[in-house]
């Protein structure tokens, strides 16, 4: 096979693989709602149940630094118009959407939303939103609400920090089941708000979306080689030449991967 011939099979790859995916992929849904807090007001207030709802801004991919321990990275940072605050995580997988971590998230957001010496009555409102592909709560409810309660007299805490898990599995004809069957739909021309429709159907479908789509995979497929390489390395099965032709990598690239693995 020629170099040509690679470079038009590996565009062909890439192009299957992006018809493939929906807004549960994390780098095609980061590059749907950047700079698109239209797409984010618009889950918000279905989620919320809340058609006044207003995302002030949105930010894909913050990152929340914690100087003593564990920093977190959301797929999307965003605050309404009264200064309440949200962490929107889509999870396809249910290990990344366990209490804990909705529990740490919650507690990252309050660490860092008042200065040294504020009062503590000046901590937002938060919202840790967890919207899973499968029912991670087994309630078999579309939406679930997590708000801590005094157990003696069942009334609120009202601390307002809340958590929202939101099950992708049920797709009904209800607002919050038509934006799941979105979030999980591969096809912009199958999904029922033009908001999240128009945007993927941009990277899909249109020219110029699809090359920024195809870089960032391009950048993923090789993310994927290089640890593949690590993998057959550690095996030691393999010479570095059969891995470098069986992956498409450059022979230097394989050697750097084991120089890298004997010095650490």
């Amino acid at each position: 096979m020629t170099n040509e011939q690679k470079r038009e099979e590996k565009q062909k790859l890439l192009l299957e693989r992006l018809q493939e995916m929906s807004y549960f992929d994390d780098e095609f849904m980061t590059k749907c709602l950047e700079d698109y807090p239209k797409g984010v007001e618009l889950m918000l207030r279905i989620i919320m149940n809340d058609a006044k709802l207003v995302v002030k801004e949105a930010q894909v991919q913050a990152v929340i630094k914690n100087l003593q321990g564990r920093s977190i990275r959301m797929d999307v940072k965003t605050n309404d118009v009264s200064k309440k605050q949200y962490d929107v995580e889509l999870q396809r997988a249910d290990s990344g959407a366990k209490p804990k971590r909705a529990r740490y998230n919650s507690s990252l957001m309050d660490a860092n939303s008042i200065l040294p010496g504020d009062d503590t009555e000046m901590l937002a409102e938060t919202y840790v939103v967890f919207i899973t592909e499968n029912d991670v709560l087994e309630g078999n409810l579309p939406i679930y609400h997590i708000d801590r309660t005094i157990q003696e007299t069942g009334a609120l805490f009202n601390d307002k920090a809340h958590i929202i898990y939101v099950n992708g599995e049920i797709k009904d004809d209800t607002p919050l089941g038509r934006l799941m069957h979105d979030l999980s739909c591969a096809d912009p021309d199958d999904m029922n708000y033009k908001e999240l429709a128009d945007r993927a159907r941009y990277f899909k479908k249109d020219e110029e979306g699809r090359k920024i789509m195809s870089k960032i995979m391009e950048q993923l497929l090789n993310e994927e080689k290089i640890e593949a390489a690590k993998r057959m390395l550690e095996r030691g099965k393999m010479t570095k030449e059969e891995i470098a032709e069986d992956l498409d990598l450059p022979l230097s690239v394989v050697e750097r991967l084991e120089n890298d693995l004997q010095l650490a």
